[in-house]
Order: structure tokens, then C-alpha cells, then sequence
């Protein structure tokens, strides 16, 4: 299964950490999407910025 992740809320003024686990997902800039395959690494990413990010399952 694969994971489309866009980032929908600016990581302007976050920190550290979250700004890094952005840039660790691939994704560049606002509504900027990303496919990654689903994996316990990914989820837990995800998982600490949720909600800069929205997430869409693909087959």
C-alpha cells in the first residue's frame, strides 16, 4: 500500500523537529505531495506532524 502525503499548513514557526521530519518526508514546499510505501517508520513520522500534513491511501 502507498501513503500520498501533502503538506497543507506551513512548518514556518515550528520547531525544529518538525520542520526536519517535513524535510525527511520528501516534501519541499506548501501543497507539495509525496508517495512513500506504508511502514512503521513513515507512520511515526507522519504521526508527529499530523497536523501540518493530510494523508490519502492509494492501492
Amino acid at each position: 500500500m502507498k501513503l500520498s502525503i501533502t503538506q497543507v499548513r506551513s512548518a514556518i514557526g515550528r520547531s525544529q523537529k518538525q520542520q526536519g521530519t517535513i524535510r525527511a518526508l520528501g516534501i519541499r514546499k506548501l501543497n507539495h505531495t509525496v508517495v512513500h510505501d506504508d511502514s512503521p517508520q513513515i507512520r511515526g513520522m507522519i504521526a508527529k506532524v499530523v497536523h501540518l500534513v493530510s494523508i490519502k491511501e492509494e492501492a
